[in-house]
């Protein structure tokens, strides 16, 4: 009794299926989708949607900084270990 090879999700298939799959699932896919589109994709429904966002996206980028100045800081202090 052969073991069946298994792909990437798990699913028992024949070497030729795997390497079918493992090839040409993403190739199949994006052909048919067609190329991505980037023309306004992100500017949110009006000039105050994206200014929000805008606003949102700042705040995360500055608590960011701040957890890595903190992690730095704590580091530095020997705190870290």
């Amino acid at each position: 009794m052969s073991v069946m090879p298994k792909d990437k999700r798990g699913f028992e298939r024949s070497r030729l299926g795997v390497w079918w799959h493992d090839n040409f699932d993403d190739w199949f896919f994006r052909s048919l989708i067609g190329p991505a589109q980037t023309k306004n994709a992100v500017h949110g429904a009006d000039p105050a949607t994206r200014e929000l966002w805008l606003r949102d996206l700042e705040r995360r980028k500055r608590y960011t900084q701040q957890q890595r100045e903190l992690k730095r800081h704590t580091r530095e202090n020997g705190h870290g270990n």
